[in-house]
């Protein structure tokens, strides 16, 4: 097989028009470097000729996947407005949901057929990241208000309670206690642990609604977040997942047999409360949404078994039944 030159990679990847799934066969995944909201890519030296120049873009870009994808879609953006492409413009701020590199159509891809998108996501952003220490959504909001942005989407706390802590963790294993017979799934949740968790997390919700509230102009800007779906552990019998960037049972399934919980059905019962519990909090944060303008996208049970790439993430059809939940909510409330 002839590889590609790194000239002829570059230029597909340095022109927005050209699709990312034209893109990702010339891509690997490194499953060693990738966390639970973050897969780390690179180009496949099997199919492309790689370079000095190559690689240094690669090793000097944090993530590359991330890097690459955000200046890809900011640029189809500002394309878009400079053809005078019509459509409600939106600022998009979260994690693997929003923005997969490449190798899976995420949200936001799907919902650019609707919406202008001016996008600052990147995955394995975590909410603190997002919120306290390299924030960029307010810069985001104002440099499109003269745009008329008319919402800010927020996807956040993947990593918080079903992805990795700082030091690479699954934080699944702090919140679990050591299985015990005949007890249900919500005893076997650390009540303590996932208390504390929510309540960091709340702060940094309340703090994101407070931010764009103090600008006179987003009194009303419509906010919109979710609180993802029952993810599924993987690893148990006829698990027909292997993504090419993790193991299958990496972030929630083996946390889970570590804690002797192997039983598949309370495993996923456990999931199930620690995403009910994240979406207490959230509903807690939005308030009367018609008095607040935040608004919950309730997506729990849109992903069927089969439309899961992973432990936590959709596949593109998947994620495309996600997004037709926020367009519908989106087009309504804007």
């Amino acid at each position: 097989m002839t590889r590609l030159s790194y000239d002829a990679f570059k230029a597909m990847i340095m022109n927005p028009d050209v699709p990312d799934s034209e893109i990702a066969p010339f891509l690997r995944a490194l499953p060693d470097d990738s966390g639970p909201f973050d897969p780390r890519i690179e180009p496949d030296p099997d199919k492309v000729e790689m370079t000095p120049e190559g690689d240094f873009d690669v090793e000097s870009a944090i993530r590359w996947g991330n890097a690459i994808c955000r200046w890809r879609r900011q640029q189809k953006f500002e394309q878009q407005i400079a053809n005078g492409v019509k459509k409600p413009v939106l600022v998009s701020e979260g994690d693997s949901w929003f923005q997969f590199p490449f190798l899976i159509e995420d949200v936001i891809d799907h919902l650019g057929s609707d919406f202008l998108i001016w996008s600052l996501d990147a995955a394995g952003d975590t909410a603190d990241n997002m919120v306290n220490r390299r924030s960029e959504y307010m810069a985001g909001l104002q440099r499109q208000k003269a745009r008329g942005v008319s919402g800010f989407l927020f996807s956040a706390a993947g990593n918080d309670v079903i992805g990795e802590d700082l030091h690479g963790n699954p934080v699944l294993s702090g919140l679990l206690k050591t299985y015990a017979p005949g007890k249900d799934a919500a005893w076997h949740v650390d009540k303590g642990a996932l208390a504390a968790v929510l309540t960091r997390l709340e702060t940094d919700y309340r703090t994101v609604v407070s931010t764009v509230r103090s600008d006179p102009d987003f009194q009303r800007l419509p906010i919109f977040v979710h609180g993802y779906d029952y993810a599924i552990p993987g690893g148990y019998p006829g698990d027909q997942r292997n993504p090419a960037y993790a193991r299958q049972d990496e972030w929630l399934g083996g946390p889970m047999t570590e804690k002797g919980i192997v039983d598949p059905p309370l495993q996923r019962a456990i999931i199930r409360f620690l995403i009910d519990a994240l979406y207490d909090m959230l509903e807690r944060v939005a308030g009367r949404s018609s008095d607040t303008q935040v608004f919950v996208i309730d997506v729990r049970g849109t992903l069927r078994d089969g439309e899961w790439a992973d432990e936590i993430h959709g596949t593109s059809s998947g994620f495309k039944a996600v997004a037709a939940l926020f367009r519908t909510i989106i087009k309504r409330e804007i």
